[in-house]
């Protein structure tokens, strides 16, 4: 059996050896992370929004207008735009052809585009219904063979592809970034714990019954807020290949020592 860290494969490059790092390493390898990446805060409002949407497209629309059977046929078509929407997006940032900053500029603008045209057409939705005025009788609702339901679920399918989009972008726009595992995998775990802090303050400004406009508009405003933020990283920190400098975290041992890049190259 040969020794792990001494292989190489035939491409020249080292085989990943499985790291159990200690509690002292995680927390180093998460301020290197940061330290060495800074431009990594400026998609935490992208990651914030990343399940902002969920409380108004669930709960303020697609479950204060609609009786049971077009929530059911909602969702179905939903996730299943989810399908189409990811795979729409990753084709456009994984297109061999275009530079990767090319792909990267591309990936937002549509994004803006898929944020603005939903956000405007549901706009005049919301301004037909508030939630004290949403009636409770599931028969008062809105149904698949009622008039303008056809327009509904068709906004209700664009904000599925643009949500698969948003999480597809938001994790790209990381592995743009670096090519190290561990220094990636802090960055998911910056994604979800912000994200996850987003999405548990809308569910309780809903529950607490905010009005359906103000969580639409914010909803919005997040969105558009986070696209804005994420632009400057993405003109100044997304390169066309990375380089050693850019796995930070390659180098450091299971107690959390870092070993410069030279060093490590030199091994």
């Amino acid at each position: 059996m040969a020794d792990p860290n001494k292989m190489i494969r035939t491409d020249g490059t080292k085989v990943t050896t499985n790291r159990h790092p200690s509690w002292k390493a995680e927390f180093v390898g998460l301020w290197v992370a940061l330290t060495t990446d800074p431009m990594i805060v400026l998609l935490f409002p992208m990651f914030f929004a990343s399940n902002w949407f969920y409380t108004w497209q669930f709960n303020d629309y697609n479950g204060a207008i609609f009786n049971i059977r077009a929530r059911a046929l909602n969702n179905l078509v939903y996730w299943i735009a989810q399908i189409f929407g990811s795979m729409a997006i990753g084709t456009l940032l994984d297109q061999k052809r275009f530079t990767r900053r090319i792909r990267a500029f591309s990936g937002w603008t549509v994004l803006f585009a898929f944020v603005f045209i939903i956000h405007i057409w549901g706009y005049f939705y919301q301004r037909q219904y508030t939630r004290p005025a949403v009636p409770l009788a599931d028969a008062k609702r809105l149904d698949i063979f009622d008039k303008g339901y056809t327009g509904k679920i068709f906004l209700y399918i664009f904000c599925g592809l643009l949500d698969a989009m948003w999480q597809t972008t938001a994790y790209w726009l990381m592995g743009a970034m670096s090519n190290d595992p561990a220094k990636l995998a802090h960055f998911a775990g910056f994604y979800k714990s912000i994200q996850s802090a987003g999405a548990a303050g809308v569910w309780r400004a809903d529950a607490v019954k905010i009005p359906y406009m103000n969580i639409f508009l914010s909803t919005w405003g997040l969105l558009a807020a986070g696209l804005v933020f994420a632009l400057p990283m993405i003109h100044l920190r997304v390169k066309n290949t990375t380089t050693p400098e850019d796995e930070a975290l390659a180098g450091m041992d299971d107690s959390g020592n870092v070993k410069a890049p030279e060093e490590k190259a030199s091994e």
